[in-house]
């Protein structure tokens, strides 16, 4: 933590209150003075703003409008400080950990303990926050906001980083990879590893952008990694391809006429009287990063069942972008195969046995989801608490009302309770093979993301309420608010709707229900 460059220079209050003139206009803000002077017609919020304030202390006004960033953005206009007074507001450096109580999960808070973090967790939870707060927060303001896809530079950046190879969880593809400066060794890489990675990354706050960050390789790489071992130089293929970021790849299993019930699925796959090539014709709609995916790991119907087959883009692949209420640069679309040939090599898994594959593709997937939801709760809760310390409301702080420390209580409850149930079945997947994590985990993971998804329908709910109109505004102090509003529910339709995880979770206990009566 730091605070605020400023020149050198300085001034007694007295000097600054005489700037208060139709030429000049100075005030100061944490004992930083500013000249706003040749300021006043481009300022956003109009010059009768800046003049309300002229020759004054305007740190509470400042802090009531804009978000501390702001200070650092018009940098410029400072001119020097007040003569032996220090700043007192703290200016967050690229890496640090936030000081605002339960703002970080409670391993990361000094005064607590844990027993399943090691050096190597803390160590990559260092790198990639700084990684996030560098490369891809920038960016991710950016595209969120104009809805551009993801930059080829940052993709790049990342595959040199390993973060492309980290987003994937533990594996043999982690062995002798550069993870972030050696941060961490791909062999002792495990799943509080990949919790890290997938909730660091999650701070930018862009919920659009996120999606569009690569994260259809995240749930369509598995497939290949897992299942394509019948061709293993395709297999090498695409693992290098997608790795060095020089092709895409998303899941395509959704169909306007199948989500949650990947059972009904229309799209068919018929071979060819040679037995070479499977005909590809049908659609699939809301399919994350299928703008710009150059493969699509694809569930098909095979006549006695469900198949999964990699579809290059090529011939007869059509896709087109859908509006939905996050950022275009999810880059989410409608795809349309029609009468696409697609080499039988191409099959993953075994023919009409592909619900398998796209089963045990879930767990991860939405454990990858639930770490990311209970993480973004968290950046919420701690937007709240900042801001109901600095509101101003019938000259009162938002924090002094019971109400709104009511609120704050049951924020924070729910983020502290989805963590630690988080870190718990985090722990079970470190200790379980594949096969156990497939027997064993489907009903826990499928509750723990329903259960976190309706949290954040609750904390969405309660931020709004604090933040009023800003939380409802794109752009300025409550702009995280307004994106997590309006974006949470996603994660409460991808990935297996609520209703349809809350009864697998169930359905799965019934199967080891013992004989058991009252």
């Amino acid at each position: 933590m730091s605070v605020l460059e400023a020149p050198s220079k300085t001034f007694s209050r007295a000097e600054v209150a005489k700037h208060n003139t139709e030429d000049s206009v100075w005030f100061v803000i944490d004992t930083v003075v500013y000249d706003v002077s040749e300021f006043l017609d481009a300022h956003p919020g109009g010059e009768a703003v800046l003049r309300q304030v002229a020759g004054t202390d305007a740190t509470a006004a400042f802090y009531n409008l804009h978000r501390h960033e702001v200070l650092q953005k018009y940098s410029d206009l400072a001119i020097g400080t007040i003569e032996g007074e220090k700043q007192s507001i703290i200016t967050p450096q690229a890496g640090d950990l936030s000081q605002v109580p339960y703002a970080e999960p409670l391993w990361l808070t000094p005064q607590f303990k844990s027993p399943y973090f090691k050096d190597s967790h803390r160590r990559l939870q260092k790198a990639m926050r700084i990684f996030t707060d560098k490369y891809i927060t920038p960016e991710a303001l950016e595209k969120e906001r104009s809805g551009e896809i993801v930059s080829q530079e940052l993709i790049d950046r990342m595959s040199k980083s390993g973060v492309l190879h980290m987003r994937m969880g533990p594996g043999k593809h982690l062995h002798g990879v550069n993870l972030l400066d050696g941060a961490v060794d791909g062999k002792e890489f495990d799943y509080f590893h990949d919790m890290i990675c997938a909730q660091e990354a999650v701070r930018a706050a862009c919920r659009g952008f996120q999606d569009g960050n690569m994260a259809g390789m995240v749930i369509g790489l598995t497939c290949v990694l897992n299942y394509g071992h019948k061709n293993p130089a395709l297999k090498a293929k695409v693992e290098e391809e997608c790795f060095s970021g020089k092709k895409k790849i998303c899941l395509a299993i959704t169909e306007a006429f199948a989500g949650s019930d990947v059972a009904g699925l229309r799209t068919t796959a018929k071979k060819t009287p040679d037995g070479k090539h499977y005909i590809v014709n049908g659609t699939k709609k809301w399919i994350t990063n299928g703008v710009f995916s150059d493969y699509f790991v694809t569930g098909v119907n095979t006549g006695k069942g469900l198949s999964v087959l990699l579809i290059p883009r090529g011939e007869g692949v059509e896709t087109k972008p859908i509006k939905t209420s996050y950022s275009p640069a999810a880059g989410t679309a409608y795809i349309t195969f029609d009468n696409v040939k697609v080499p039988v090599e191409n099959l993953l898994g075994e023919e009409n046995k592909g619900i398998y594959v796209i089963l045990s593709n879930f767990n991860h997937e939405r454990w990858t989801m639930a770490c990311a939801t209970i993480r973004y709760m968290r950046l919420v809760t701690e937007e709240c608490l900042k801001w109901a310390h600095q509101r101003i409301v019938f000259k009162k702080r938002l924090i002094d009302q019971p109400v709104i420390r009511q609120k704050l209580a049951k924020m924070i409850a729910l983020c502290e309770s989805h963590q630690s149930w988080l870190e718990t079945i985090t722990y079970q997947m470190c200790n379980m093979s594949y096969s156990q994590q497939a027997k064993h985990m489907g009903g826990p993971v499928a509750l723990l993301k329903m259960s976190c998804t309706r949290a954040a329908h609750e904390i969405a709910d309660e931020a709004v309420q604090i933040w009023g109109g800003r939380g409802l505004t794109q752009t300025g102090m409550g702009r995280v608010i307004e994106n997590f509003n309006r974006t949470y529910k996603f994660d409460s339709i991808l990935g297996g709707a609520e209703e349809v995880l809350g009864d697998l979770g169930v359905r799965q206990a019934m199967k080891f229900m013992p004989k058991a009566v009252l």
